[in-house]
């Protein structure tokens, strides 16, 4: 292991991180009113710090271990998520230490998860710095700095290892760098697309911009109480439900699909891909049949909410909270699935979902013919029994991590059901739940011991699980 050069990446990774405050401050002095001044303190402050860590760590780092990539990871979302805060603090809007942290996690792991009120009186500044937050942790700030470290002579292949989600990455080019710089180019690509449309769709630029990085980034962050339900036009909420299902899908399957041309042929070849949209459309049908019968909420309400339930996003355009209690358990069960592997998404992805339940399948069938030789497949590719115990492990692991966190909200005097939705909302970076952290509420009421549990489980979910947890185990610090 490598500590000074571990303290030299990250301290890039922050002082990028403060020039990204310089932003919001041009976004004040257009507006003319708002935090510019802070915002430069903000971001001279976060740029300083970054600084001191690159001149404690020396040269830059000739070589980074597997083990340097975990720890600049999980080191990297903790710092980032607290000088995330920084803004928050400098301009007034926040000034709870606790409140600011939980603010800047939420955008940095685009959960979505706000203590936010009056959001449709707060400075431009603030609001596009809450947006921007999500859309830089979309693809992750990791994934930017693989694309930007090898101009400075540090490789990246390791913190692409740790930080890319999903079991499978075949899809990508032999060279990490020049895929993080197409990835990058397909992910700002896609926000221009969301943002044009958005605005042609009747958003003025400046919610156009702020909802198409929360939408691309599937963060869920708005520049309205009313979330997306402030916009009562359909053919607005039909091209957000487009986006937002584009946006879960893994983006080195549109980076293959580019390649061919956005062939549909592509995507249909891809079985996650086609397990995703099959339990989507399973929800809506499912979902949309309780409320039709019931007659609690608009058709094209369910659908919006749904797929941004589905798809971790966070947006709302109703109170789903409302819906019969049939409906709310499966949009829960939908938060725990989420979206596709190597997306914006959160949740346990579709991908593990899907091989998990072929392993249980596998061992049924085993059970009738014990001396069969039987595969778990992916299309034609066979799945290793290293992925596969792999794919146990992390099922387990993220199953007791949210009870526990859950259990652990409980004991802080909050009631049953926002306990154990505000977990799963939080640990799967979906954002709103249900009871007091629905749609119509934020987390603000929440005990600060309570923010401090939700601040965790948010960077662990975002790290899915296994690079915070392989920093406990003893073996890894040992030279």
């Amino acid at each position: 292991m490598h500590p000074k050069g571990v303290i030299w990446t990250i301290g890039i990774l922050v002082a990028l991180y403060g020039g990204s405050m310089m932003i919001p401050a041009l976004v004040a002095l257009y507006y003319g009113a708002g935090h510019a001044v802070e915002f430069l303190e903000a971001g001279a402050i976060v740029i300083l710090f970054g600084a001191s860590m690159m001149r404690y760590g020396g040269n830059p780092p000739k070589q980074l271990s597997h083990r340097d990539g975990f720890l600049i990871v999980a080191l990297a979302w903790l710092v980032l998520s607290l000088l995330g805060a920084v803004p928050f603090w400098t301009t007034g809007t926040l000034p709870s230490v606790i409140d600011a942290m939980f603010e800047s996690a939420s955008g940095l792991t685009t959960t979505g998860a706000t203590v936010l009120s009056g959001l449709d009186n707060l400075p431009h500044s603030i609001l596009f710095w809450r947006s921007m937050q999500e859309w830089l942790g979309g693809m992750g700030i990791i994934v930017l700095a693989v694309a930007v470290m090898p101009l400075l002579g540090v490789g990246g292949m390791q913190l692409f290892k740790a930080e890319t989600p999903g079991p499978v990455k075949d899809k990508l080019t032999a060279r990490v760098t020049e895929t993080a710089k197409l990835l990058w180019y397909l992910y700002l690509g896609l926000t221009v697309v969301c943002a044009v449309s958005y605005w042609l769709a009747g958003m003025t630029p400046f919610d156009a911009i702020n909802h198409a990085m929360c939408t691309v980034a599937i963060g869920g962050f708005s520049t309205h109480d009313a979330s997306f339900g402030y916009y009562h036009d359909i053919p607005l909420q039909l091209m957000a439900i487009l986006f937002m299902i584009f946006a879960g899908i893994n983006f080195t399957l549109h980076f293959a699909a580019a390649l061919h041309g956005f062939s549909l042929r592509t995507y249909l070849e891809d079985e996650e891909f086609k397990a995703y949209i099959s339990w989507i459309a399973v929800m809506l049908i499912v979902i949309g049949g309780m409320i039709a019968w019931t007659g609690q909420d608009e058709a094209i309400h369910v659908v919006f909410n749904v797929v941004s339930i589905a798809t971790t996003t966070g947006f709302a355009v109703s109170d789903y909270s409302l819906w019969p209690p049939g409906a709310t358990m499966l949009l829960l069960m939908t938060m725990f699935v989420g979206a596709c592997a190597g997306s914006t998404g959160g949740g346990m992805k579709v991908v593990r979902i899907l091989l998990l339940f072929r392993q249980g399948m596998r061992e049924i069938r085993r059970l009738v013919h014990p001396h069969g030789v039987i595969h778990v497949k992916m299309g034609s590719q066979r799945i290793s029994s290293k992925v596969t115990e792999a794919l146990w492990g992390f099922a387990v692991l993220f199953i007791v991590c949210y009870i526990i966190i859950a259990t652990l909200l409980a004991f802080t005097g909050v009631d049953i059901v926002t306990s154990f939705t505000a977990a799963a909302a939080c640990i799967t970076n979906t954002g709103p739940g249900f009871g007091e952290v629905g749609p119509s509420g934020t987390y603000a009421g929440l005990p600060d011991m309570a923010k401090s549990v939700l601040i965790f489980g948010m960077i662990l979910g975002r790290l899915e699980i296994y690079t915070f947890f392989v920093l406990l185990v003893p073996e890894f610090w040992r030279d």
